[in-house]
């Protein structure tokens, strides 16, 4: 029997195999980095390049939920932008309920919810992404949060996700150090993604969100001056 046709049968050695297939289409995404400092939390992706006549401003790895949250993902950008609008349903609904924001936890379980859902019924496919949600509550602690396709989530200093992500993982353990400065969180974020992107700053989106809960995007000028400072130690050191 051919295990992987539907999704909601075990293969023998307690495998769904869809799931893992999912995992996979992750695998072959481009690469997203967070790193959580002391005063504020830092994603850094990998871009895919633009061709010539497209607009770069429509293909976007880094997406707000809420005024205080935001995600960004690997795997399939049209998977993605429906868990994004499930999720961004979701925070104004809870704020019309609640009169409250979501914490960063609430919004995370409800993504890995909907992704674990998509694992259990009939019909359906998992999604084929995995995400980093980062953000503050009230306590202006930052928070950054991980789910995959399996619906499992958990708490992260730093991670990655997409491909070459156990490179980035490894580079990222290495170098990460507790109650990081914010110059030094975005310099370990961008430092990490060019283990594995050769083209450089034109490649690299970062979005950093300080204790005000705002989101900023950093310019391509700002990305490309924090690359030649690396690349200058990088030569310094050799």
């Amino acid at each position: 029997m051919s295990y992987d046709r539907a999704l909601t049968v075990f293969s023998p050695d307690g495998h769904l195999f869809q799931v893992e297939y999912a995992v996979e289409a992750v695998r072959k995404g481009t690469c997203a980095v967070g790193v959580r400092g002391k005063n504020l939390v830092v994603l850094a992706v990998e871009k895919k390049t633009t061709l010539k006549l497209q607009d770069p401003r429509t293909v976007r790895k880094i997406a707000l939920l809420d005024d205080h949250v935001c995600m960004a993902f690997a795997g399939l950008n049209a998977d993605a932008r429906v868990l994004i609008n499930k999720a961004r349903i979701e925070c104004q609904s809870h704020r019309l309920t609640v009169e409250d924001p979501v914490s960063i936890e609430y919004i995370t379980r409800y993504i890995a919810g909907v992704q674990q859902k998509y694992t259990q019924s009939g019909g359906v496919r998992p999604f084929g992404i995995s995400t980093l949600i980062i953000g503050f509550d009230s306590d202006k602690v930052p928070k950054l949060y991980q789910t995959d396709p399996s619906g499992i989530y958990s708490a992260w200093k730093a991670n990655a996700i997409g491909r070459s992500s156990k490179t980035v993982r490894e580079f990222l353990e290495k170098h990460y150090k507790e109650d990081m400065s914010d110059e030094d969180s975005i310099k370990l974020s961008i430092k990490s993604l060019l283990e594995i992107v050769q083209t450089g700053a034109k490649n690299i989106e970062v979005s950093v969100m300080g204790p005000d809960s705002i989101l900023r995007n950093m310019s391509a000028e700002e990305v490309e001056k924090i690359v030649t400072a690396i690349e200058a130690e990088n030569a310094a050191e050799v």
